[in-house]
């Protein structure tokens, strides 16, 4: 029992050293860039040596990479997104407008979370290899909760009759795209609760009958 015991705690405390290091990477990378943001800084921001960063996170690619998912949920728990509150919510609904309204609170709330790492990940993808596939993942991975969202709307019954499932999830792709988001908060002032009723009227009436 008290080896299992100290084992628990090992591991809580690594996840919590880990957790340190990729909030600080996290706020260096929006603050100075990826490129200009290095190992050493990170592990001055979380108070540990290079070594602990690297063996609590990997290297840059594998910190934004962390830094981008932690960001997205809000936490590093190892749980599906499929899996989460804001989405089950979703799928539990059975009225098609009351489900585009819930997926554009989740959106919106993802958005204000991680629109500023993934600027990051978009600046760098062009340049870095494996930032590049960090944006390929992000993308893939966006399209899969578009269709999920689509097919499950289609199951409802609520899409519009010349709309195929495939078409409405390129369309929630589309509008689920974080460009837009940092457009239009940051560089057009909108609130965030402005974007939220403007992405389900929009989505409203692209995909429901």
């Amino acid at each position: 029992m008290a080896r299992s015991y100290r084992s628990a705690l090992r591991d809580e405390q690594a996840r919590a050293t880990r957790r340190s290091v990729v909030a600080a990477a996290a706020g260096l990378f929006v603050r100075d860039g990826y490129a200009a943001t290095t190992l050493d800084a990170v592990a001055a921001a979380a108070g540990v040596s290079r070594r602990t960063v690297v063996n609590a996170a990997g290297g840059k690619p594998a910190l934004l990479a962390l830094a981008v998912d932690h960001t997205l949920v809000g936490d590093d728990e190892p749980v599906p997104m499929a899996d989460r509150p804001m989405v089950r919510r979703i799928v539990a609904c059975t009225a098609p407008a009351e489900a585009v309204r819930l997926w554009a609170d989740m959106v919106v709330d993802v958005q204000g979370r991680v629109a500023a790492l993934a600027a990051v990940v978009d600046a760098a993808a062009d340049t870095d290899p494996e930032v590049g596939a960090l944006r390929a993942r992000g993308e893939r991975e966006r399209l899969d909760g578009a269709r999920a969202f689509a097919a499950h709307l289609d199951s409802l019954g609520g899409l519009r009759p010349d709309l195929s499932p495939d078409t409405a999830a390129d369309v929630c792709w589309t509008l689920n795209d974080g460009a837009s988001y940092r457009r239009l908060l940051g560089l057009r002032g909108w609130s965030a609760v402005a974007y939220r009723d403007w992405l389900t009227r929009v989505t409203t009436a692209s995909l429901l009958a």
